[in-house]
């Protein structure tokens, strides 16, 4: 009796054993499946001496404000912060008067809508999320104040996506609603190609190929997302410049020190 219940354990042992084997290879094999691999690219921001091209920062916005913004916001953005990609004061004060400003109530207690101000937050596409979910087939976009923090390589992870919807391959099934794309875990994404060749005409007359809109979006969203990155790496130089000369000081005392006592 003891042995036939020794046996039938040793036999569940193993069974769960084999389980977990293939459970563990499913696991990884799905893994595997939603990896991808992101190319990397040369950004004016990268390295310690990085900073923001400018004239890019002014072509993503627009990049944002003509195709990204009927669907995405940037929640923790003013208007008066695109002073920092070189508007000057009346522009920025012309950028916000484009936007439809709910405020009130007034004197009568009703809202009313007024023209944007550089102190307002940039407006946002959707009232709230209920009524973004009913605009986009259920998804929620999401905001993109911060999107190229959100994932590790974040400025090439969100470049890979913007250029990486192609054909999906002969034996690969997309699902109605969906599309696919090289970039994103899975190579399936409910949100259609929205950029393409020309669609932006920049105002500075720059190349507007496809993968021109995706790169000078990606800058704006990396400076949204860390706009004292400049500021950071700076102060980084400086605090630098000062261990070495406060190094080169040190040493100079002790030796000075040691040969009044030797």
């Amino acid at each position: 009796m003891k042995r036939g219940f020794t046996l039938r354990r040793g036999l569940l042992g193993a069974a769960a054993t084999v389980a977990v084997i293939l459970g563990g290879v499913s696991l990884a094999s799905v893994k595997a499946a939603e990896e991808v691999e992101i190319p990397k690219q040369a950004w004016s921001f990268s390295g310690m001496f990085g900073t923001y091209d400018r004239a890019s920062l002014q072509r993503g916005y627009q990049v944002y404000k003509e195709v990204c913004s009927n669907c995405h916001g940037l929640f923790q953005l003013s208007y008066r912060n695109l002073a920092d990609l070189g508007f000057s004061p009346d522009e920025v004060k012309a950028l916000a008067a484009e936007a439809q400003v709910t405020d009130g109530p007034n004197d009568e207690g009703q809202m009313f809508q007024r023209a944007g101000r550089p102190s307002d937050k940039i407006a946002r596409p959707f009232p709230n999320e209920q009524a973004a979910r009913a605009a986009n087939n259920g998804a929620y976009p999401p905001d993109l104040s911060l999107i190229t923090k959100a994932r590790e390589d974040g400025p090439d992870y969100v470049f890979g996506v913007l250029t990486g919807y192609k054909d999906a391959p002969a034996d690969v099934k997309i699902p109605a609603g969906m599309y696919y794309n090289t970039g994103f875990p899975g190579h399936q994404i409910a949100m259609p190609q929205p950029l393409q060749d020309g669609q932006v005409t920049f105002a500075d007359g720059s190349p507007n190929k496809l993968a021109d809109e995706a790169r000078n979006v990606v800058t704006f969203l990396q400076w949204a997302a860390e706009p004292e990155l400049e500021a950071r790496k700076r102060m980084g130089i400086h605090v630098l410049l000062f261990l070495v000369v406060a190094a080169g000081l040190l040493y100079a005392a002790k030796r000075k020190i040691w040969a009044e006592i030797h």
